[in-house]
């Protein structure tokens, strides 16, 4: 993998934890997100399973980003 895709991928991966931690905290700010006797709604179901899948493959992508990164700078290539 050359370094510009690692850094892309690493760079990816840090964007993808500051964009879905901003959007959980507005989530569970939502009015959306509660029923009014303070359940979570379906609407916050789904946006919690989503924001969750999106850390787990953010930090898979980050995570093979930085590998690759740290064997090209290893390897010199």
């Amino acid at each position: 993998m050359s370094r510009r895709t690692a850094l892309f991928l690493t760079g990816f991966g840090v964007w993808s934890w500051v964009i879905w931690i901003t959007f959980a905290k507005n989530l569970w700010d939502s009015d959306r997100a509660w029923a009014p006797d303070g359940s979570p709604t379906g609407y916050f179901i789904v946006h919690a399973v989503l924001t969750i899948v999106s850390f787990v493959l953010g930090t898979i992508i980050g995570a093979i980003g930085w590998r690759a990164m740290r064997s090209t700078v290893k390897t010199g290539s």
